[in-house]
């Protein structure tokens, strides 16, 4: 891949090594001639900018050349091994852990039942127990972690980095996660809800060209995240996306476990399509139903689709995405639920909105939550406002953060 060549503009304060990290790893500039091109800033600039990175160990030379105009330029890239991620994704029935390069490559991974009922003070205890186990399997108690992050089934507070509101997280509303990890951890610690997680993970890894994304997560419950203008929206509380609570007409009105009665996930959610079929009580039962071929479960998941089909129509007249993903461990078991969404949002959505839409699975099988945890906890450490802050006084990003203390 050769560098993009742009218009030289004027270099700015900004332009610091976190700039020129940040053009390494999305891929904008690779060499130094590149960087310089982009970014309007000397060569002997650019030399002291990079050589600050790697000083930290941040960047290392690949082994691959880029194509110029006179001698081929070896050319940069992240160093993966600078650093760890510490990823976590809890699940109602399952929570897997692991530990990430900052490529995102995954170094090794644990799923453990862990009880949400428990309280936060065991659980938190025995993922630390987990990752620490993890680390020490990996062989790699002495290399720096980054951060660390958590994906939650609940509602959050990204800021104060809490629980809030109704959730079937019961008992950890205001507590101070945060705080208790950095007990064992003294590091960055990201917190979101699992399925802006998702929703990261999908945009970064497969959308990254598009810049307004709707995911839909289709599993025991149902949830969703929204990618607007190149971000992710979490409203002003954290509650932006909550689909799944949203009142549906039409339908009869069930009630939903929030207290609430006709939620959507009262009607569609895999909670609600095992009480409908008398069998089971989450979408892991449904879905293998599903694959058993039961006609029962395969016509009350074509309904399920329909139904949130409507909310999703809804959301695309609201938001106008570019692209619908629809993920969750019922949007693995075939076209069903698909294609019952397909039809209702195209029949009930105006042609504007729907002349270049894509509805599509998301192309994940697994370690999404896990990867998406990790893209935040990277996104916030690397990013040039953090970065440069830790490099001006000649501070490691990851100085004092071994995974084995």
């Amino acid at each position: 891949m050769t560098d993009a060549v742009t218009t030289a503009t004027p270099a700015r304060a900004e332009d610091g090594p976190g700039r020129i990290l940040e053009l390494i790893i999305n891929g904008s500039a690779r060499t130094r001639t590149g960087i310089a091109q982009i970014t309007g800033l000397s060569r002997s600039t650019v030399g002291q900018r990079l050589d600050t990175l790697f000083d930290a160990q941040l960047i290392q030379e690949s082994s691959d050349n880029v194509p110029s105009r006179g001698r081929p330029s070896r050319a940069l890239e992240l160093n993966p091994r600078a650093g760890v991620l510490l990823s976590v994704d809890v699940g109602e029935e399952r929570t897997r852990m692991a530990v990430l390069d900052l490529n995102m490559a995954i170094l090794g991974d644990r799923v453990a039942r862990l009880a949400l009922g428990d309280g936060p003070e065991i659980l938190l205890d025995r993922i630390t127990a987990v990752l620490r186990e993890l680390i020490d399997h990996l062989g790699l108690d002495q290399t720096a972690v980054a951060g660390l992050g958590l994906g939650l089934p609940a509602p959050v507070d990204y800021e104060a980095g809490r629980v809030q509101g109704w959730s079937i997280m019961s008992g950890w509303e205001g507590y101070d996660i945060r705080r208790h990890l950095r007990r064992s951890w003294p590091v960055p610690i990201l917190i979101d809800n699992d399925v802006n997680l998702l929703t990261l993970a999908e945009h970064r890894r497969y959308w990254p060209g598009q810049r307004h994304l709707f995911f839909v997560k289709a599993g025991t419950g149902i949830g969703s995240g929204m990618v607007i203008d190149g971000a992710i929206n979490r409203g002003a509380q954290g509650a932006a996306g909550d689909i799944g609570h949203a009142h549906v007409a039409g339908f009869g009105d069930p009630q939903c476990r929030c207290g609430n009665a006709g939620c959507l996930e009262s009607l569609a959610g895999g909670w609600a399509l095992a009480r409908d079929l008398r069998e089971g009580h989450d979408a892991r039962d449904v879905a293998d139903r599903l694959r058993r071929g039961d006609s029962a479960a395969v016509t009350g998941l074509r309904q399920a689709g329909r139904i949130m089909g409507e909310s999703i129509a809804y959301a695309t007249s609201l938001l106008n995405p570019d692209v619908i993903v629809l993920g969750g461990l019922l949007a693995t078991t075939g076209d069903d639920l698909l294609a019952g969404i397909r039809q209702v949002v195209y029949q009930r959505s105006l042609p504007l909105a729907t002349r270049q839409l894509r509805i599509v699975s998301t192309r994940y099988k697994s370690r999404a939550g896990i990867a998406g945890a990790g893209y935040l906890v990277r996104d916030h450490v690397l990013s040039p406002a953090v970065l440069d802050a830790c490099l001006a006084v000649g501070k490691s990003p990851f100085a004092g953060a071994g995974a084995g203390s």
